[in-house]
């Protein structure tokens, strides 16, 4: 067994942040590392519903979307330690953010404006959020409302232009300084 997960100690892990900055992709390669189950939350919102995400908001709206998003998130981390991909705005909403802050680590992954911008132009049309006229403007505003919020996970990650096992060896060894501080 690995550090990491003796040090975890049954915990899940919680990845939060804005859309584009690589929750799902290094969520899936830190749950191999750590020998845990992965699950994104928009991917089971998507089984459970039987619609989109962009379907979704568009029949029931951002309110009843964010309810439901509560709902599974809840459901995944009753289920055992699992590491979890959130959607861009699933750590806004208080009860979720408590929810998420209650029974995982979480985890801030932050990359600079540009890159997650660079990386949501490739799938605009699949993001409910971003079918404006000026999605740069939108995300902007997604950035300045939401980052205060993801300060309050419990670690930031610094993520983006490196490799992807550069960004799972940094959330790593932030997990490992994380409990180290706890066990002086």
């Amino acid at each position: 067994m690995s550090r990491e997960l003796c040090q975890l100690g049954g915990q899940s892990i919680s990845l939060v942040g804005l859309m584009g900055v690589g929750k799902t992709t290094i969520g899936r390669r830190l749950a191999k590392r750590l020998g845990m189950p992965f699950y994104d939350s928009d991917e089971e919102i998507e089984k459970a519903s039987g619609r989109s995400i962009k379907g979704y908001f568009k029949e029931h709206g951002e309110e009843a979307f964010r309810t439901g998003e509560r709902r599974v998130i809840e459901r995944l981390l009753g289920g055992g330690s699992i590491v979890l991909g959130t959607g861009g705005g699933a750590f806004i909403p208080d009860a979720t953010r408590n929810l998420l802050k209650a029974q995982s680590l979480t985890i801030w992954l932050k990359a600079d404006f540009a890159v997650n911008m660079e990386r949501v132009n490739r799938k605009v049309n699949k993001r409910p959020l971003l079918d404006v006229d000026d999605p740069e403007a939108a995300m902007r505003a997604l950035a300045d409302a939401r980052y205060p919020l993801y300060a309050e996970a419990d670690l930031c990650v610094k993520a983006g232009t490196c490799s992807h096992a550069s960004t799972v060896a940094r959330v790593v060894k932030a997990i490992e300084k994380h409990y180290d501080h706890y066990e002086q």
